[in-house]
């Protein structure tokens, strides 16, 4: 039996995407980014997030929106001002928002804590800069985050390991032994987000309890090197000690906000610098492409898979707030956000409109992939040029206008149990969550799709 998304979109919206991706063809053109004109820098993420949205098919049935695509399109509105997509992203987040925290039935049994947080760091994204809110009878962007968190620390779990957040947050899921950066660095990320955002020190604790448990389980090391995670099958004393850039990027964005958030506190900040510092391994090493990021792991043995082409978009993503919130972290920031979306634009040749972006930044040349990941990427490092030009995350004392509601995801909204149906787990969904799970979380589940039937 196939999993169904009764995506219910409206006809003016379906045509809408529709007629887009069909005239795609007639919007092609040469980019030439100059990164320090707003404008010109307005007009490239134009294309590519038009490009982006090219991907899209989350409103047809059987498919299921993905998170982080949708904070890449918020974050668009954010810095061009081009509500072109608000009504799609609207759609989108409010779907799979199901009761209000990311669980809906269409992808909750195969859905990891990642997933989850990457709906909750989008629905804080549009808390930050006030995308428009939503109808009065759904939760609220700050609500939805909440919740997320609240579900989450009810999942942290002590009997192995000190702590922690598993990767998955269901026993038949392949991976739910696994303590991974992503899924911690997600709950201290959305932690130290809500604790700026509503001054509540609660969330304040949570998040340096997570940052405490990453550093005495060695997740992060002595010189802020992020690795992936370990297994309880040994009580996390073995590194998976991978580094991915997103993983870099979502403590990095988290200590910000914790420096913010404590006014200015020194050992937050030397966090922030050891961050920056241990970005040095994702800088390409050639003169040519000096300061250029790229996922050192895979992208020059030509290994990554379809999630690890998305993970630049994250940490460029990150790196423009965190100008914003650390004024002082400026100059080492501009000059790596620059060099790489010189790099990254000078590769988009690629697709039917000429402006499909590849992976590889540091070589000068197109790497002839193309796909939601790498088109993500080049926008997101484009786009953050602009930080310079917007307001940083707003808080609810600073203009944030989403309301909260600090108890959302408690009691009978939260999800820790298997789901009630799961003793009906059909083949479908298992393949669905091997395949969801086998690639290192499921990023971008919602562009790429497996339909089992």
């Amino acid at each position: 039996m196939g999993r169904q998304c009764q995506c219910h979109w409206p006809l003016s919206l379906r045509l809408s995407v529709l007629l887009s991706i069909l005239l795609l063809p007639l919007r092609a053109t040469a980019l030439v980014l100059n990164v320090t004109d707003s404008e010109n820098i307005k007009e490239v993420a134009s294309q590519l997030a038009w490009d982006l949205v090219s991907f899209y098919t989350g409103n047809n049935t059987g498919d299921v929106p993905a998170g982080a695509f949708f904070g890449t399109l918020v974050n668009y509105w954010r810095y061009t001002g081009d509500g072109t997509y608000n009504n799609l992203t609207m759609q989108a987040i409010l779907h799979q928002a199901g009761t209000g925290d990311f669980m809906p039935s269409n992808q909750t049994r195969t859905e990891g804590n990642d997933d989850q947080a990457f709906w909750a760091f989008t629905a804080l994204m549009a808390a930050e800069h006030n995308f428009p809110n939503p109808p009065e009878d759904s939760p609220s962007w700050l609500a939805m985050a909440q919740a997320v968190f609240n579900e989450q620390v009810s999942r942290w779990d002590d009997r192995t390991c000190g702590g922690g957040l598993k990767w998955q947050i269901f026993p038949f899921n392949n991976g739910y032994t696994y303590r991974n950066s992503i899924s911690n660095g997600g709950l201290f990320n959305i932690a130290a987000r809500l604790a700026r955002y509503t001054g509540d020190a609660t969330y304040a604790e949570w998040a340096n309890k997570v940052w405490d448990w990453v550093i005495e389980t060695g997740l992060i090391g002595p010189e802020y090197y992020v690795f992936d995670g370990a297994y309880e099958s040994d009580n996390c004393s073995e590194l998976n000690r991978v580094e991915w850039t997103y993983n870099n990027g979502v403590f990095l964005h988290g200590a910000a906000h914790m420096w913010n958030y404590t006014k200015g506190n020194s050992t937050w900040k030397a966090r922030i610098g050891g961050l920056l510092d241990a970005q040095r391994i994702f800088l390409s090493l050639n003169k040519s492409s000096e300061n250029v990021l790229y996922e050192y792991a895979c992208e020059t043995i030509n290994t990554c898979r379809t999630d690890q082409y998305s993970f630049k978009a994250y940490l460029a993503r990150w790196m423009g707030d965190v100008a914003r919130l650390a004024p002082w972290t400026r100059d080492t920031i501009v000059t790596r956000l620059r060099a790489s979306a010189t790099a990254a634009a000078a590769q988009c040749v690629g697709g039917k409109t000429g402006t499909y972006c590849g992976m590889r930044w540091t070589t000068g040349e197109y790497d002839g992939t193309t796909g939601v990941g790498q088109q993500m990427s080049a926008l997101e490092v484009v786009q953050a040029n602009l930080f310079d030009t917007v307001a940083g995350p707003l808080t609810n004392s600073t203009g944030g206008t989403s309301k909260g509601n600090s108890a959302a995801g408690r009691g009978s909204s939260d999800r820790t149990a298997v789901p009630d149906d799961s003793s009906i787990i059909t083949m479908g969904d298992r393949v669905v969550a091997w395949v969801a799970t086998g690639a290192l979380g499921v990023l971008l589940g919602g562009y790429l799709y497996l339909v089992v039937t």
